[in-house]
This record gives C-alpha cells, sequence and structure tokens, in this order.
C-alpha cells in the first residue's frame, strides 16, 4: 500500500463506496465521511473514516480486483493462525469491502538495525505457518511455467523495450528464453507450496497486540517455496547486508525442515533455489515498475529500480550459468538506465546508515 493516490474531482466510486458503507454499518458509525489512505500497486484503494473506527473502506473495482478471492484466501490463512483483516462486511459485485485496520506500523518502517533479527523470524514464522495450507487448486491458481514465463516477458516488454527503448536482436531473444527457462525450472523444481506473491516490508503490519499482520495476499498461488522468502529478505523497498539474509534464509530452512514442509535439502541446494526464484521475481519487478509507471501513471515506483537492479546482477554475478545475461545486462541494459532521470547507482541502493 501507498502513501498517496490520486483521484479525480468527481469520485463516483467513493461516492458510492460511502453511501455502501452508510447502508453496512452502525448507527453510531454515521455520518460516513472518507479519508484517503492512498492506493497500492493494483487497483485498490483505501480509506480511513474521519471519526475513530477499527475498519478501513475498500475500493476494488471488480473490473480488475478479486474480492472474493481475497475473502477466501483471509480465511484460508487465518485457519493457520496468520493475523490477516478481519471483514465485517462485504459486497464482491461492487467490490466494496469493509475490513479491519491494523494501523500503520509497516515492518518498512518498523525495523531498523537493532530490532530487525526478532522482527525478521517473526515475519518467517508467520510464513511457515501460511506454508502449512494443505493444496487447494479450485481456490489457489498454479505458479506453472506459462504463468511465469508470462511475467519474466514483462521484463522484455515494459523494461527492455519501452522504459529503456531497447529492441531486442534474435540472439539476445535465445539467450533470454535460454534464461527464462532455467529460471522456471527451479521455481517448478522445489517444494511447491502456499505463495503469497507480496510477502514484503509493506504488506506486514506490526499490530498493537505485537502480533504480525499479513495483507495484499489475493493474488496468492501455489508454487515454488522460497517465493515468499525471497520476497521478504531482498524486499524491493528495503536492503539488508548479505550475511542478514543469508542467516535468516537458512533459519527458514532449518524450521521448514523440522515442520516438515521441504525435505532435508543441503544449504548448498536450498541457497539455489532461493536465489534464482528471486532472480525471477526481480526480473519480473523490473517489468512490473516500468509497466506501473508508463501504463498505470504511478512514477513513485522507478526510485526503486535501481536496488532491484542491483539484487538482479549481484546474484547473477553469482552463478557461472548466469553471467552471460549479468554481462549482457550490464553492457547493454546499463548504459540505457543511467541515462534514465530516476538512475542513482545500483551499487549503492537500499544500502543503510
Amino acid at each position: 500500500m501507498t502513501d498517496s493516490t490520486t483521484s479525480p474531482t468527481t469520485d463516483l466510486r467513493k461516492l458510492a463506496l460511502a453511501n455502501w458503507t452508510t447502508l453496512n454499518t452502525p448507527a453510531d458509525w454515521h455520518p460516513v465521511n472518507l479519508q484517503s489512505l492512498g492506493s497500492d500497486a493494483g487497483f485498490r484503494r483505501y480509506f480511513r473514516f474521519q471519526q475513530p473506527s477499527q475498519w478501513l473502506a475498500v475500493d476494488a473495482p471488480p473490473s480488475s480486483e478479486d474480492s472474493q478471492q481475497f475473502i477466501a484466501i483471509a480465511a484460508l490463512i487465518r485457519a493457520q493462525g496468520v493475523y490477516s483483516p478481519t471483514i465485517f462486511a462485504a459486497d464482491p459485485t461492487q467490490g466494496f469491502l469493509l475490513v479491519e485496520d491494523m494501523g500503520d506500523n509497516l515492518l518498512f518502517r518498523a525495523a531498523n538495525n537493532h530490532n530487525a533479527d526478532v522482527l525478521y523470524r517473526q515475519a518467517i514464522d508467520t510464513l511457515l505457518q501460511m506454508h502449512s495450507c494443505t493444496d487447494n487448486p479450485a481456490l489457489l491458481p498454479r505458479y506453472d511455467r506459462a504463468l511465469l514465463r508470462r511475467e519474466l516477458e514483462i521484463f522484455s516488454e515494459w523494461f527492455v523495450g519501452k522504459l529503456l527503448g531497447h529492441s531486442l536482436n534474435t540472439v539476445e531473444q535465445q539467450q533470454l528464453g535460454h534464461l527464462f527457462n532455467l529460471l522456471e525450472d527451479n521455481s517448478l523444481n522445489q517444494p511447491q507450496g502456499f505463495v503469497h506473491r507480496d510477502y514484503h516490508s509493506r504488506n506486514l503490519i506490526l499490530r498493537s497486540d505485537n502480533h504480525l499482520g499479513v495483507i495484499d495476499f489475493q493474488g496468492a498461488l501455489w508454487g515454488g517455496v522460497t517465493y515468499d522468502l525471497v520476497s521478504l529478505l531482498r524486499d524491493c523497498y528495503l536492503r539488508w547486508p548479505t550475511e542478514n539474509v543469508t542467516q535468516w534464509a537458512l533459519y527458514y530452512r532449518q524450521r521448514a525442515i523440522e515442520l516438515q514442509q521441504i525435505p532435508a535439502v543441503d544449504e548448498k541446494e536450498f541457497l539455489r533455489w532461493f536465489d534464482l526464484l528471486g532472480l525471477q521475481r526481480h526480473i519480473k519487478v523490473l517489468g512490473i515498475f516500468a509497466r506501473l509507471n508508463l501504463r498505470d501513471s504511478k512514477p513513485g515506483y522507478l526510485q526503486d529500480l535501481p536496488l532491484v537492479i542491483r539484487y538482479t546482477l549481484e546474484v547473477a554475478q553469482q552463478y557461472p550459468e548466469l553471467l552471460g545475461f549479468a554481462n549482457w545486462f550490464a553492457q547493454t541494459l546499463l548504459p540505457l538506465a543511467q541515462q534514465q532521470d530516476w538512475y542513482r547507482d545500483y551499487q549503492t541502493a537500499g544500502d543503510r546508515p
């Protein structure tokens, strides 16, 4: 969830949401006067009541957002002991909801060098709870090869082509196709489980009761188990030192083995699962952030591209089979990125004071 949004002068959906809220809330909540909290990377918008309330009004346009899926996933992870928002009222047909307000204490704001180890182990324990979900194909779509490829191609179209203005030649297309096959194989050949799909510091809230609340899970899938772990530990908005990331990743591995969620894989193989699935995610995110700017008029995500570039190159440079991609990116794409207004030195992006 971001901190700001723009709305037309006459916001008919907001008016309709306020009217619906009035009809679906006790009289002592009235009059309903909604104050915008902002939007997220999708098209959901969030509103607080002018008078104090434990609820948020949510506008989730049904043309782009699946509120029924949100309701179902909230119930699924709550059944595992995860603190997902309680839903007071919902009209999926209109895309209106009243959900629990967990506050503003995002992990993104709360974590610092002194408390990070405690908070990130808590976030990993919460992730392990979600990974105790059993498979439900009717509710959780497969994170299959076709979907992985569609996501990776967002990079080719929106980051390489439309943002940087580079046209891929035949050799480059073949090289990327080989890389994409390798990344897809890694995702599909590791243990499969519940994937939140956006498990990071801006979607985790430290509640007043010290429990960790989880939001923005409506895109959940069934896929590679390290996807959410790398989303958390190599966060596109918040970077931690490599030694911390490795320590936390191996903490997850040990606990997941103890809980029999994954086989007793050795550390090297597990970290390869983790690194390559992170590379898949970050390549995709480069495309998504470019698309959010160019298609959806959300330029704020451009400022996060240098950190994503840093993750991409750091991982690709570690593995011999990825060096061709790393060198191509550095020699062909990086000079084009350096000409963009949003660019800053990727080698220091995300460094903490």
